[in-house]
């Protein structure tokens, strides 16, 4: 009982079976009474007539005749005056007997059927008194055989029975056609999903419809080619992790191997320890910007939105950015006319920035400008950072949010670049409720627009 299609046909049959048992119980009973009630009202109709002719005309010759049309039918009549049986239709003694029985307790005006039981009793009775005005009176006593009504009961069991067969032959067509339509699709499915669990990601289902099935169907697809594309990307991810740890590990060891050596001058060794010091950040800065993004991954990092001026606010990033621009030979202008309030989060707001202002410092050359704007548009806060440095294909454009992603890989130690700060500023945006935008062109720069 543990497979579906054996779970779903029980409990097919279970339902249908109630319903089919309450159904025939209910019909076998309505035809069987209407039937009983139908020889009720005639035996009760003959009855009355056989009565009523003789309380109009009663003689020797009434009686006889209505004696007569009893003799040849499935009924009998036995009429009855005080001093005993005076006709009858059948030559049965015992039935003769029985009928002085019957009517000898009775009130004097009781009419109607006084034996209805047909299961056990070979006739169903009834009893009809008659009075004549200057003569005897009496009873019309009518028979009425059980066998007609006991034949039809046969008759009904079997048809019951044939149709009871029939809709079990019915039932089990309908469960091979739902077994086809609906139990073979899911157990793909969970072949697929047993696959997918053993890391199998290679699968491919079958168009089942535009039902639920069709979309459990291609939701688990979909979660395939999503589990593909994942196992490549952490492949990927952790390749590119071990590369960016490597290169600063192996200029530390180098040059603290070189910066140990006997007879350096002191210029030498200075200059080997700003190449450690700088390989050292460089290194911290990439693992401070995996522990961002792990935090995002889990949720457990908060924005916590306060309202604040901007002037001030972009005053002060400039200064703490500006000896970094001034090195390099870079001026950096910050565009504020206007002071409004803005609801952000400041410690987050200000790593969005600084990301994106290091982004546009690394790939400027010297003695060019970098631009931060911050205006209001529509009630939204819009910062744009501009820059005329290397720019960026616009093949590249719709990945460079990705995490690792670099538009030139090969570059990635001339320019300090690791892939992760512009994903840490997607993230932080839309944690905001924002959005990121970016335009550029190689060659001539690029310009990185966020609306919260």
């Amino acid at each position: 009982m543990n497979r579906i299609s054996i779970k779903l046909a029980a409990y097919f049959f279970i339902a249908v079976l109630i319903m089919e048992v309450f159904l025939m119980v209910y019909l076998h009973q309505n035809i069987l009474e209407e039937r009983t009630d139908e020889e009720y009202a005639r035996l009760v109709a003959s009855g009355a007539n056989h009565r009523d002719v003789l309380e109009d005309n009663y003689s020797n010759t009434t009686i006889e005749h209505i004696a007569l049309m009893e003799s040849d039918g499935d009924r009998e009549v036995v009429i009855i005056n005080r001093q005993g049986i005076i006709a009858s239709s059948s030559d049965d003694h015992l039935l003769i007997e029985q009928s002085l029985k019957h009517v000898r307790n009775l009130a004097a005006n009781t009419e109607g059927i006084v034996i209805a039981d047909w299961k056990s009793s070979p006739y169903i009775v009834s009893v009809h008194p008659y009075h004549i005005a200057s003569g005897p009176s009496g009873y019309v006593v009518m028979y009425q055989s059980t066998e007609p009504i006991k034949l039809l009961v046969n008759k009904l069991n079997l048809h019951f029975g044939l149709a009871g067969v029939t809709s079990f032959v019915v039932l089990f067509i309908i469960y091979a056609i739902l077994s086809k339509l609906l139990t073979r699709p899911l157990i793909r499915m969970k072949e697929a999903t047993e696959k997918l669990s053993n890391g199998d990601f290679n699968v491919s289902l079958p168009v089942v419809g535009n039902d639920e099935l069709g979309e459990l169907s291609g939701s688990i697809q979909k979660l395939a080619t999503d589990l593909e594309r994942l196992k490549t990307e952490r492949n990927e991810f952790l390749a590119s992790i071990a590369h960016e740890l490597s290169t600063p590990l192996t200029y530390l060891i180098g040059y603290s191997t070189i910066a140990m050596r006997q007879g350096l001058n002191e210029q030498e060794r200075q200059h080997y320890l700003s190449i450690i010091v700088e390989e050292s950040n460089r290194m911290k800065d990439l693992v401070k910007n995996l522990l961002d993004l792990a935090k995002m991954d889990e949720t457990t990092f908060t924005v916590s939105k306060e309202l604040f001026w901007t002037r001030p606010f972009f005053e002060d990033m400039q200064r703490l950015v500006e000896p970094s621009f001034n090195m390099k030979n870079v001026q950096l202008a910050v565009r504020c006319d206007v002071d409004f309030q803005i609801l952000a989060d400041p410690l987050r707001l200000e790593q969005i920035v600084l990301n994106l202002l290091d982004n546009a410092l690394k790939y400027s050359a010297e003695e060019t400008e970098v631009t931060l704007e911050v205006y209001q548009k529509k009630e939204k806060t819009v910062i744009r950072v501009t820059d005329v440095g290397m720019g960026i294909p616009s093949e590249e454009l719709a990945f460079i949010f990705e995490k690792l992603y670099r538009v030139e890989k090969s570059r990635s130690r001339t320019f300090g670049g690791t892939g992760i700060g512009l994903a840490v500023v997607k993230e932080l945006v839309e944690a905001h409720g924002g959005s990121i935008e970016v335009e550029s062109t190689l060659g001539k720069g690029s310009r990185f627009t966020v609306t919260l």
